[in-house]
């Protein structure tokens, strides 16, 4: 079976990935989410430059639960590729991507292996969704609007119809959306 892409987002209710500033302190972290659960079913994270900058080698402050803990060691266990138009080359924990997104990503998708996280940025993200390269949308709505912020889809070319495949509610407030493209 072919690996999956699943663009994996936590939203506010008025549809903003992050408040104004890159704030994301209105995100809930809820165990009841299965968060952990999803990083067992991906071995592989796409970052667009400036995400991997920022969240590609996080490591939180010393007062971290040991979910926090477990949660950032599984991401950081994970084979990671950065999309970028400028930045060439690997670190020791990246190699990067410059062209030819839709037939290295196709390549990805042929090997064996477990399904890829499409991290973001929302740049990285609208360009994997206009090339028809995103799997499955898992939505974590959030319930807090922020007003302004950035919004979650910019610039999609085409018109996406897709299948629900599951709704969950937690205690916290946030309902999950799983959709997959139709006819994947």
């Amino acid at each position: 079976m072919k690996r999956r892409i699943i663009l994996d987002l936590a939203v506010t209710l008025d549809g903003f990935i992050e408040g104004k500033n890159g704030e994301v302190d209105w995100c809930i972290m809820d165990s009841e989410m299965g968060f952990i659960n999803f990083l067992n079913q991906i071995d592989t994270i796409f970052y667009g430059r400036k995400s991997y900058d920022l969240w590609g080698q996080f490591t939180p402050e010393i007062e971290q639960t040991d979910t926090e803990e477990e949660i950032w060691g599984l991401v950081h266990s994970k084979e990671k590729y950065v999309f970028s138009r400028t930045q060439k080359g690997t670190d020791n924990k990246a190699i990067f991507i410059n062209d030819n997104i839709l037939e290295e990503v196709n390549k990805f998708k042929n090997k064996p292996g477990k399904d890829i996280w499409l991290y973001g940025g929302a740049s990285l993200i609208t360009t994997f969704i206009n090339l028809g390269l995103v799997d499955e949308f898992r939505l974590s709505v959030h319930p807090v609007i922020l007003g302004v912020g950035k919004p979650m889809f910019i610039d999609i070319n085409q018109r996406l119809n897709l299948k629900m495949v599951n709704t969950k509610t937690f205690s916290s407030g946030v309902v999950q959306l799983i959709y997959h493209l139709n006819g994947k």
